[in-house]
């Protein structure tokens, strides 16, 4: 813990709850549109700057915690007979994704100026499913992890049910409340076995977690996330052990499952996509931004954060497929490459089009997932076993990989926003998602025909931008360890080129369509001010990656290193 705070307040709490009080203030005061989108913008500022002082606090004291978990006050008791603590903190995985959700945010509420239909509300619900998800990522207590994991659902589920495009919005927001909740079910029953269960310690795991935990003891319960990964996987060897009179591997299982669905739905992961083009088409261009840009590393950031270290036991363990649980991950992570690419290549609807993108480059996120996954298992069987552990070879591809995975779901949120800020843009102004009815822009607004080109090239990976780092980190990592299904999945990338440039040769070339000659095509000022800095973190980011490199490879490094 470090001494820095705010007025006496811890910063990382300010973060949290800062937008969630700009929301109140905007949605009950600011009646005016006008009043209500200055307000807005300067909450989305502030959390910007407190995100981006967060960042750079960890980087600055990410040496002196050896990349682990930092944090700025001591756990508040928050539902004491559970035994679950208000806990805040950040390694350098979660202060990435604090940074991005802080990038996002004011740009979402910049698009959203165009909205004329209860602005005051929209703006708000940005601001409050802001809180939700900085809330996720500086979780140290699974309760506390999960009641922001739900918490983020509700203003999505609003934002597109009450501002999505006419005729689909109802559909679209109930199946993907219908996906969300289905998952979290089986993500709150795991929470709390997880929690329960943790009285099962032995005396020995308790002195494990004094250093994390002081004050635990043998028959109490914690939720505390640092804790459960030192308690809970220890619990298969304690042979004999049952728990509410199932065995407790059968307990571990159950939770594995509750866990896996809940987070496969939210990445998504090959099969459990299917709510994702619905939500996109229909979600108004703010909410498909931060969809992308945030919603979805949720679920990348859960398995990280909890199914990784909690399940080590589980991932190296064999499936009904004859594979284990991290090769089957694998297999589902190449599917969707190869057919979100596919579905991608086939669609006529441009924001369509960009959602299956995002299922195609979310499941380069689970390759690499699976990687560490692989690799921590294995090395956390052969340290309860006293036996050798990975090959200095094979813990490097583990990082490797896992540093790509964090580093495209970084990439990722930028290219993706930028994305659906000009797919959302040129839909206001056109009225139509349809490929064939747009047809040679570029003639009518050359500036957007740039941008376009600047971004599309982004999410297809070109070397020298964002998108090409991470990819080709999670590439180098996975092909060792899952060379066959690397190589499978080079057919979705392939076909990512396809998709891409059917987009750009749609949208701005060939014959200029006369139906839009009188119609204003070119960015608006607010989409300018929204997409530059999008477009100056894709460059920078592609150029110079150390800068949020160092700080994802610390914190990777140091969970690998610490396994067992």
């Amino acid at each position: 813990m470090i001494d820095f705070n705010i007025f006496g307040i811890d910063p990382l709490q300010v973060l949290i709850v800062f937008p969630a009080v700009g929301a109140f203030i905007v949605a009950a005061f600011f009646r005016q549109a006008w009043l209500a989108r200055i307000g807005a913008l300067a909450f989305g500022l502030v959390t910007l700057v407190l995100s981006i002082a967060v960042f750079f606090i960890y980087q600055t004291n990410a040496e002196a915690v050896n990349y682990g978990y930092l944090m700025f006050s001591e756990p508040v008791p928050w539902f004491g007979i559970l035994g679950s603590d208000a806990a805040f903190g950040i390694d350098g995985i979660s202060a990435v994704m604090i940074l991005l959700t802080g990038i996002l945010t004011p740009l979402a509420i910049l698009v959203s100026w165009q909205v004329t239909d209860r602005p005051a509300m929209h703006l708000a619900l940005l601001l409050f499913f802001a809180t939700g998800c900085l809330g996720v990522f500086a979780a140290m207590d699974l309760m506390i992890f999960f009641l922001f994991y739900e918490l983020s659902l509700v203003p999505m589920y609003f934002i597109i049910n009450q501002w999505g495009s006419p005729g689909g919005r109802l559909y679209a927001s109930t199946k993907f409340m219908i996906y969300s909740i289905g998952g979290t079910l089986g993500m709150l029953l795991a929470t709390q076995l997880i929690g329960w269960s943790s009285s099962l310690a032995t005396p020995e795991m308790v002195a494990q977690v004094q250093g994390i935990l002081p004050g635990f003891v043998a028959g109490d319960n914690t939720y505390n996330i640092a804790a459960l990964s030192v308690i809970w996987p220890q619990l298969t060897n304690s042979v004999g052990v049952t728990f509410l009179g199932a065995p407790i591997e059968t307990v571990k299982a159950l939770a594995f499952l509750g866990f896996f669905v809940a987070f496969a739905i939210k990445v998504p992961i090959w099969p459990f996509h299917t709510w994702l083009p619905d939500a996109h088409g229909e979600a108004p261009t703010a909410g498909s931004m931060l969809l992308a840009g945030v919603m979805l590393k949720l679920g990348a950031y859960g398995f990280i954060r909890l199914v990784v270290p909690l399940f080590p036991d589980v991932w190296i363990s064999q499936t009904f497929v004859g594979v284990d649980f991290a090769t089957l991950f694998a297999i589902l992570s190449m599917l969707g490459i190869v057919l979100g690419a596919f579905a991608a290549f086939g669609q006529n609807d441009i924001k369509r089009l960009v959602a299956y993108s995002s299922v195609n480059h979310m499941g380069f996120v689970g390759m690499g997932i699976a990687v560490m996954a692989l690799m921590y298992g294995q090395q956390w069987q052969a340290a309860q076993t006293a036996t050798a552990g990975l090959s200095a070879d094979a813990m490097r591809d583990a990082i490797i990989s896992a540093n790509g995975a964090v580093m495209q779901m970084f990439n990722h949120g930028l290219s993706a926003a930028g994305m659906f800020l000009l797919a959302g843009g040129i839909y206001h102004k056109t009225h139509t998602r349809n490929l064939d009815e747009y047809g040679g822009l570029w003639v009518k607004a050359p500036f957007f025909g740039g941008v376009f080109i600047f971004t599309s090239m982004a999410s297809l990976g070109l070397p020298g931008l964002n998108g090409f780092i991470g990819e080709f980190l999670i590439v180098r990592g996975a092909w060792p360890v899952f060379t066959v299904l690397t190589i499978l999945s080079m057919i979705g990338l392939l076909f990512t080129g396809s998709y891409i440039l059917k987009g750009i040769r749609a949208v701005l070339h060939g014959p200029f369509n006369l139906r839009w000659r009188d119609t204003h095509l070119e960015l608006d000022r607010n989409e300018v001010w929204a997409i530059a800095p999008l477009m100056a973190l894709m460059l920078i980011t592609g150029i110079l990656p150390n800068w949020v490199l160092l700080t994802i490879n610390g914190s990777v490094t140091a969970i690998m290193n610490g396994i067992g």
